[in-house]
């Protein structure tokens, strides 16, 4: 009886070993996106967030389209725009966009057109053209981060944000 337990156990052991290695394989090896994923036609600038306060607002905005120049299709594409300014770590604002759901980004396909705006940005009594150039103005950058399936968020590239007014 005993060799019967131990028999179905070395066979239970190697069918979830089976069935780990065909989940993994099914996964497909892990794509570096700093390679995979191409930053296309990317603007920046700055656009008019309303009054906050009773004072004229503007906030930075990145726009840009990614590429998949891997071979593989990344499926539950993610990315996310971290806007900083210019010369400090502190954030001004986070923003998370779905890019691909389940179906994923087929190798070589190129999304539409991604926007990304900052909650945060400056505040001012000047219009908001001259708000650009305050002497007190701070300019930003835009750090550029991607995941796919259940990898770690990568940061993919970072833009200063051009000292400009930009359409919504």
């Amino acid at each position: 009886m005993r060799r019967t337990r131990d028999i179905s156990a070395i066979a239970l052991l190697g069918a979830c070993l089976a069935g780990a290695l065909l989940t993994a394989s099914a996964c497909g090896p892990t794509v570096d996106l700093t390679r995979a994923l191409e930053v296309q036609d990317v603007s920046t600038g700055w656009i008019d967030a309303s009054e906050s306060g009773g004072q004229n607002k503007l906030v930075p905005v990145v726009r840009f389209k990614l590429k998949n120049v891997s071979d593989q299709s990344l499926a539950v594409l993610q990315v996310n725009a971290v806007f900083r300014p210019a010369n400090e770590d502190k954030e001004w604002g986070t923003h998370f966009q779905a890019v691909a759901g389940s179906e994923g980004l087929a190798a070589g396909a190129t999304t539409p057109e991604l926007t990304i705006r900052s909650d945060h940005g400056v505040t001012g009594t000047d219009p908001k053209p001259d708000l650009l150039k305050n002497s007190h103005f701070v300019d930003a950058r835009v750090q550029l981060f991607a995941k796919y399936g259940s990898i770690n968020w990568v940061r993919i590239k970072e833009y200063p944000v051009t000292r400009q007014l930009t359409g919504n």
